[in-house]
């Protein structure tokens, strides 16, 4: 009769012994794939992200998807703008007749102009900030105050600069010190 502990080292295999190393691998890859990578967590909860995620995050950190989406929005409060005052501003004189005309089609055709000018005014002021905004931001490799401060100098210096030099200057420091202030209240 055998003893107990030898019928126990006779039946104990190593894993090796019973399943072939080429289908160990296979099986532990599978494990990794249903199980999520470890993450250390350090002070505030971490969630990893999809792939999707991350590309949603690359396109909406694009200094042309940011200055594209200010311009049209942009556009769009121009347009509103535009309506607004165009509503206030229905009831002035025609320059060469000295006559208001006060037909619906005479304002809604004022209204549609003022809206696409003030929306495309806007919208290239949204586009032109924007983008200096973010190929600052870039350039400089910091967020902070100075980023709006130049980008507002920038712009404001090249919108002024189809009126003369002067202008530019003056646009510059101007849109220079709006974008500051805005940030100092923004931030």
């Amino acid at each position: 009769m055998e003893d107990h502990s030898e019928v126990e080292k006779k039946n104990f295999a190593f894993p090796d012994q019973q399943i072939p190393l080429s289908s160990i691998i296979p099986a532990v890859q599978e494990a990794r794939r249903h199980r999520p990578p470890f993450v250390p967590s350090v002070g505030l909860p971490n969630v990893l992200r999809t792939p999707q995620e991350l590309m949603v995050e690359r396109v909406m950190e694009n200094c042309a998807f940011k200055s594209v989406l200010s311009g049209v929005v942009g556009y769009g409060l121009g347009a509103v703008f535009g309506l607004f005052t165009a509503g206030m501003d229905s009831s002035m004189p025609n320059p060469m007749t000295g006559v208001a005309d006060q037909s619906a089609k005479a304002i809604l055709r004022d209204m549609k102009s003022r809206a696409v000018s003030y929306g495309k005014n806007f919208g290239v002021v949204g586009f032109m900030f924007s983008g200096t905004e973010c190929l600052v931001e870039s350039f400089r490799g910091k967020s902070d105050w100075k980023n709006g401060t130049l980008s507002g100098g920038i712009t404001g210096g090249i919108l002024g600069l189809r009126a003369g030099g002067k202008a530019a200057v003056m646009g510059a420091i101007g849109f220079a010190a709006f974008s500051t202030v805005i940030d100092y209240y923004l931030r």
